[in-house]
């Protein structure tokens, strides 16, 4: 008989785990291709059309790269609350403010193009601080370490695409030869996209 009610009450006790997070990614991510297919579509229609399509195709970047740190940061700590929280809050924050530097007019000026880069970067190395925290408390656990090396590869791809976008590589280097192909706005996205399929 207690173990008939035991039965009965043990799933209900059990918190089911949410999905949330890779849903938040899921969606940055496909706003980021959207953003992206939109931008290269209609960016030819006009100077004006195409100065709004490439700041919404930044803001798609920011948004992808926010948002794929909230599953990897929620999943990792789910048992901590209060740095779950605080992680997730920072990403948020620090994805808000680029977006906004993407988007606002007074950012768009090529003495911002620096910190404009160092936002995206500054998002990519934000995962350090977590990742780091992850492998202190779980050190002990080989899925820790596991699921480290994708992170790192995540955000080592992440830096160097901002890298290679704010220094204009390889353009800069021979002016004209990869205005349709190879430039490093192209690297760019390649570089942001690349670890989605790792994530």
């Amino acid at each position: 008989m207690k173990e008939d009610v035991g039965n009965i009450i043990a799933p209900l006790m059990v918190r089911p785990i949410t999905r949330w997070p890779f849903f938040a990614f899921l969606g940055g991510a496909m706003f980021c291709l959207l953003a992206s297919s939109t931008c290269h579509l209609l960016s030819c229609h006009s100077e004006r059309i195409s100065y709004i399509m490439l700041r919404l195709d930044y803001a798609g970047i920011a948004a992808l790269i926010s948002t794929s740190f909230y599953p990897p940061v929620y999943y990792s700590f789910m048992c901590y609350p209060v740095l779950c929280g605080l992680y997730i809050g920072f990403i948020t924050l620090l994805g808000l403010c680029t977006i906004l530097a993407s988007l606002l007019p007074v950012f768009q000026t090529p003495e911002y193009r620096s910190f404009r880069a160092a936002l995206f970067f500054g998002m990519g190395v934000s995962g350090a601080v977590p990742i780091l925290h992850k492998l202190i408390l779980f050190w002990h656990q080989p899925e820790a370490l596991h699921t480290t090396g994708y992170e790192v590869l995540m955000g080592a791809l992440y830096g160097i695409g901002a890298l290679v976008y704010a220094m204009r590589v390889p353009e800069r280097w021979i002016p004209g030869k990869f205005d349709i192909a190879g430039h490093s706005h192209q690297l760019f996205h390649i570089l942001a996209s690349v670890h989605t399929r790792d994530a």
